[in-house]
């Protein structure tokens, strides 16, 4: 196993991280770019956690995969009969597994940026260079690759299409629980109540496609992608230190207190007992049950 890494960089539009990567397969060499941080698939890898996360990917990737991966995706792509223009982009990235520059390699479209959204709600990963120099343009372009892992990363990460982000949006109505106000559905991304931190192989469902409206009310909330980065960050927090969230500067939890239940599982389904009652969890409920607490002390 042969991984020489480069530099780690940002992109912060996306608000997504990489880390510049060269695979060495044999006498082939796969120079790319590996998401460290990409909210489609849930991938936040830890600085210390690096190097075995690329061991995993370059598992996973290694080009004796590539026809059998191929084979999968024609087959999904083969259920999405009206994505013929993002598509194009698709068959554009899968060609070499190689960078392609937004100027001179893919599809002329005026939207490109929501092909490749659409690619990524897929739940593919793709990697963005804004700065990588194009020979055909003499000079620096943006450009993207195609990393061919399994659709919705190597994380355990649920992923929605865009129907069914839309459903969930719908069902909950715009409803911006940070804010506590009704927000521009184009603003807000469903975000699970139970972190992906404390997730195990049991704990991600193998299809989202058969949710029921009352597993999406129970299941899922509203964020931006700034809060619901936050809320990633303060349960990422709360794994490694055992001190539960703290939501609007208010330590106050209508269940529990401010410590990890240590008999309470730290991943798994039964770890979601151990958030319940922290702000972040289920922002409306922490709301509506601390102005219980208020009105119940007047």
């Amino acid at each position: 196993m042969n991984i020489v890494k480069g530099i780690i960089r940002e992109h912060s539009k996306a608000s997504e991280k990489y880390i510049d990567v060269i695979f060495e397969y044999n006498k082939y060499k796969f120079n790319c770019s590996i998401p460290l941080i990409y909210r489609r698939t849930g991938t936040e890898i830890l600085d210390s956690d690096i190097d075995d996360y690329l061991k995993k990917v370059y598992e996973n990737i290694d080009p004796k995969h590539w026809d059998k991966w191929k084979i999968e995706q024609a087959n999904f792509w083969n259920s999405k009969p009206n994505a013929d223009i993002t598509k194009s982009f698709y068959d554009k990235l899968i060609e070499k597994f190689d960078w392609c520059c937004i100027n001179c390699d893919f599809p002329s479209n005026p939207n490109w940026a929501r092909r490749i959204q659409d690619l990524k709600e897929f739940g593919y990963t793709l990697s963005t260079n804004t700065k990588k120099y194009c020979i055909k343009c003499n000079k620096n372009t943006t450009q993207l690759i195609m990393i061919p892992l399994p659709r919705g990363g190597i994380t355990g990460y649920e992923t929605w299409s865009p129907i069914l982000r839309n459903r969930i949006i719908e069902l909950l109505k715009s409803f911006d629980c940070y804010e506590g106000k009704y927000g521009r559905k184009e603003s807000l991304l469903p975000d699970h109540k139970f972190p992906e931190i404390r997730w195990n192989d049991q704990t991600k469902r193998d299809s989202l496609d058969s949710l029921s409206d009352d597993d999406i009310l129970n299941d899922f909330q509203l964020l931006t992608n700034q809060r619901n980065q936050q809320k990633r960050e303060v349960c990422r927090n709360c794994f490694q230190t055992k001190n539960r969230g703290i939501i609007f500067g208010i330590q106050y939890y209508y269940k529990g207190n401010q410590y990890w239940d240590k008999n309470i599982p730290e991943k798994g389904k039964q770890a979601e007992i151990g958030c319940i009652g922290c702000g972040w969890y289920d922002i409306e409920k922490w709301r509506q049950e601390i102005i219980k607490a208020l009105n119940t002390r007047k």
